[in-house]
């Protein structure tokens, strides 16, 4: 398998993107490995999601949980359902080990969630640890772990309701 371009890597990043503003969760969840994760870190510069307390930190069975809840007919807080638009600075490739197949992505982003008349914005960075694997899909990258630091990520939130 070849490595992927730099090119490859950042199309990645804002397909990925384009899968949530389209509210494609199913096509999004895909792309982790099974032992992906998504991480939304409490502070800023935290290092370890196991021993601080996060936001979000979220395995594939969890975040799997909470689009079938996002599709459920009883999910009365998505009814009407929620929209969701992210806009992408250029994504950077930061790190890349051809060798293990190990490639880092960082993106700054702002993030608009609207349902009925609200509207929430919030700012931050992505940073997309991503893998190749030889599934036969596609170029074969995926998400080991999606983080999401938030510039106030120590603020109070009201509830998020789609993926950032």
């Amino acid at each position: 398998m070849t490595a992927p371009t730099n090119q490859q890597l950042i199309d990645f990043v804002v397909a990925e993107a384009a899968l949530l503003d389209e509210l494609r969760f199913d096509e999004w969840l895909a792309l982790f490995t099974d032992d992906g994760h998504y991480w939304m870190p409490l502070t800023h510069g935290q290092t370890d999601p196991r021993l601080q307390a996060s936001l979000l930190y979220e395995d594939k069975l969890l975040l799997q949980v909470r689009i079938e809840r996002l599709h459920g007919v009883r999910t009365f807080s998505q009814q009407p359902t929620s929209r969701c638009h992210h806009l992408l600075q250029q994504p950077v490739v930061s790190a890349r080990d051809d060798t293990a197949g190990i490639y880092t992505c960082r993106t700054a982003f702002h993030y608009t969630e609207a349902r009925r008349d609200a509207q929430t914005l919030y700012a931050g960075w992505a940073t997309h640890s991503l893998v190749r694997q030889d599934d036969g899909q596609d170029n074969g990258l995926r998400m080991r772990l999606k983080r999401v630091d938030l510039v106030n990520c120590d603020a109070a939130f009201g509830s998020i309701q789609l993926f950032m």
